[in-house]
Formats: structure tokens, C-alpha cells, sequence
């Protein structure tokens, strides 16, 4: 079982930043590939970004590629999600998920129902 605890979220000016925490907890964290997706109201979950258990592949949506960055850090038991030059569309609940399935990233890594394991999400809202 792992559970998470995403925070870091919160209210900024078009064009700011914002670093968003998932906290793990369990001993398999550093085995599972690791993913950010977020809602926006009225629209489906997307897909936002993934990473590999090792760190050492990772993925992201179109819509943010060049903008966030995703990374890990085991020895915290601790995913990332760095966000650069936000946009008032890029505001929605993000949350964390856990592929559940070790040492595993596969293809199918931006689809939500892969992920075995959410946080309850936190807010990101950009003003423009």
C-alpha cells in the first residue's frame, strides 16, 4: 500500500512558477513509476507528467512540455512537479498517482487508469 499526500499548491500570476510535493508513504514508493495528472472544473482528468522508479525516464503532456519538469527523489520517498511560466489554463486540482506495479513505466503511462494508488489533490489557480 502507498499512500499520498500531494501540497504546494496554491494562487499565482500568469507567467510564475510553483513546485508541487507528493509525499509517499510505504516501503515500495521507490519501485513504482510515479505520475502527475490534474482536473480542471467541467473537463476530464489529464494527464500532466510521469516518471520512472529510477528517475531516469520521463514523460510529459504536450500542453507543458518545455514548462514543467517532473522528478523524483527515493531517498524522501518525495515526486516533484516543477512548473514554469504558468498559464491561466493550466489551473485545476493536481494530483499524484502511483503506478502500483514494480519497476514498471510501459507505454500506457498517461492513461489514469493505470495508476493504482491517488492523492486527494491539491489546488493550482493562475490569474491572468
Amino acid at each position: 500500500q502507498v499512500q499520498l499526500v500531494e501540497s504546494g499548491g496554491g494562487l499565482v500570476q500568469a507567467g510564475g512558477s510553483l513546485r508541487l510535493s507528493c509525499a509517499a508513504s510505504g516501503r515500495t514508493f521507490s519501485t513504482y513509476a510515479m505520475g502527475w495528472f490534474r482536473q480542471a472544473p467541467g473537463k476530464e482528468r489529464e494527464f500532466v507528467a510521469a516518471i520512472n522508479w529510477s528517475g531516469g525516464t520521463r514523460a510529459y503532456a504536450d500542453s507543458v512540455k518545455g514548462r514543467f519538469t517532473i522528478s523524483r527523489d527515493n531517498s524522501k520517498n518525495t515526486v516533484y512537479l516543477q512548473m514554469n511560466s504558468l498559464k491561466p489554463e493550466d489551473t485545476a486540482v493536481y494530483y499524484c498517482a502511483a503506478r502500483g506495479r514494480t519497476y514498471y513505466f510501459g507505454t500506457d503511462y498517461d492513461e489514469d487508469r493505470n495508476y493504482n494508488y491517488w492523492g486527494q489533490g491539491t489546488q493550482v489557480t493562475v490569474s491572468s
